[in-house]
């Protein structure tokens, strides 16, 4: 009897040039980060705009993700992917260029917009063409390109402080660069061969299927996307309320919700607030950002190893119970003034990147049924996106407020997400997407 012959270096190939949207995403979200102390003193920021400033990248992401949904449904995960690149070279040459408080958010928005595009069908795209036993870790190389995208982008920022007040610019322009690199690799990519199969075209799914596991695997595979595609019409929100998929549509909007509330964003949006509040100087809390972005990407590649080994819902439980214990103890430090706190916001990051933040995304990729794929994915990585606005939108004014006693909320959402972890999320390792139909929906 034959068995597939997997084309590694193939499968990898794709996967890590869709994954180049995550670097965009790592970009976008990082860059502000550095650039914060100088759009405060030019455009005249206090923490409500702040907030709103840091925040509008959600808003934009949240139209991306609805963007995304419809044109991949009816136009392919590709072209979702050109399209999201182009609007990321657009939007770095805007912000670039702003000259004016509301050009720049405006232009945020917009990179926001190619942030949810990414956000949404770089980790869809890449769990559909990869096989289950590595579908675990292909889509974990999203994760590692954002983090990647962090790193770097905090070491140009640390490398651009004292390239006078026009830095930021700098800082935004260079976005333009990786942009235009992820539009060439997306002429490349083929389609996915779950959406050529919903629409018709077996015939390039199955030379899709071939070339990424060889004539059997394609041949299984042909079948049972086929039989799992059955009743598959447009892109259908109303589906999302069957009594069969919304079990797993509330999962998928619990953990995006909860990876966001769990707080460690504002240590990556926020490290030059915090350690400014200890005494740091602007280039020592420009550096911790630098270490942050390290740890981050040490852990991500930890989590990589870990996330088709131990499993999906092993890693969840560990990082909610790491994260409030370590923010009750950030409390602490922050109200003695310590620069010991650096060693457990360090912590925090290792944590949550060999966790929440890897294994959310591979799960959402994973749990929904192939018909309802795209309108649930969507669903739920807006609702993440909302709740990442509210997270770093509020965090200024609360810190103003509460100071070092914020992080208690924090903890707080995390011992809550802990138990929704414990009780509502069902282990996915070793699954294929087909199976996950019946399984997640508890038949």
């Amino acid at each position: 009897m034959q068995t597939a012959q997997f084309n590694s270096r193939y499968i990898l190939g794709i996967s890590f040039i869709s994954a180049l949207g995550g670097y965009l995403f790592g970009f976008d979200f990082a860059v502000i980060s550095g650039a914060l102390p100088f759009l405060q003193h030019r455009f005249a920021l206090d923490a409500y705009w702040e907030g709103f400033a840091t925040g509008s990248l959600a808003i934009g992401a949240i139209i991306g993700c609805i963007i995304a949904a419809v044109v991949s449904d009816k136009y392919g995960r590709k072209r979702g992917l050109m399209i999201a690149a182009a609007i990321f070279m657009a939007s770095s040459f805007a912000m670039a260029l702003s000259d004016s408080r509301m050009f720049f958010i405006t232009a945020r928005c917009a990179a926001g917009i190619g942030v949810g595009m990414a956000s949404m069908l770089s980790p869809m795209y890449i769990s559909e063409v990869s096989p289950a036993h590595l579908r675990g870790r292909m889509v974990a190389i999203n994760q590692l390109t954002i983090v990647i995208g962090i790193l770097l982008t905090n070491l140009v920022n640390y490398y651009l402080r004292n390239e006078g007040e026009n830095a930021w610019r700098w800082m935004f322009g260079l976005g333009a660069i990786p942009s235009g690199l992820f539009l060439l690799g997306t002429l490349r990519l083929p389609e996915s061969p779950r959406w050529l199969i919903q629409h018709g075209q077996q015939q390039k799914a199955v030379a899709v299927l071939t070339r990424i596991g060889g004539t059997v695997f394609a041949t299984d595979s042909l079948k049972t996307i086929t039989g799992s595609l059955q009743g598959t019409g447009k892109l259908d929100y109303r589906a999302l309320l069957q009594k069969g998929v919304l079990p797993a549509v509330l999962v998928g909007i619990g953990l995006a919700v909860f990876q966001q509330l769990c707080g460690i964003n504002v240590v990556f949006n926020y490290a030059p607030r915090i350690f400014e509040s200890i005494g740091a100087s602007q280039d020592d809390q420009l550096l911790q950002t630098v270490f942050i972005g390290a740890i981050n990407l040490v852990f991500t590649l930890l989590a990589m190893l870990l996330v088709d080994r131990i499993g999906r819902k092993p890693l969840m439980l560990f990082g909610a119970l790491g994260l409030a214990v370590i923010y009750a103890c950030i409390v602490r430090m922050l109200a003695g003034g310590s620069p010991q706190v650096s060693w457990l916001l360090l912590a925090s990051i290792g944590i949550y990147a060999m966790t929440l933040a890897p294994v959310t995304w591979v799960l959402i990729a994973e749990i929904f049924p192939n018909r309802v794929r795209g309108a649930a994915t969507s669903v739920a990585v807006i609702s993440l996106w909302l709740a990442y606005f509210i997270l770093v939108f509020t965090f200024p004014i609360l810190f103003n407020w509460l100071k070092d006693t914020t992080f208690y909320i924090y903890s707080v959402i995390c011992l809550v997400g802990f138990f929704f972890v414990w009780f509502k999320v069902k282990e996915t390792k070793g699954k294929t997407l087909e199976e996950m139909d019946a399984f997640i929906g508890g038949h």
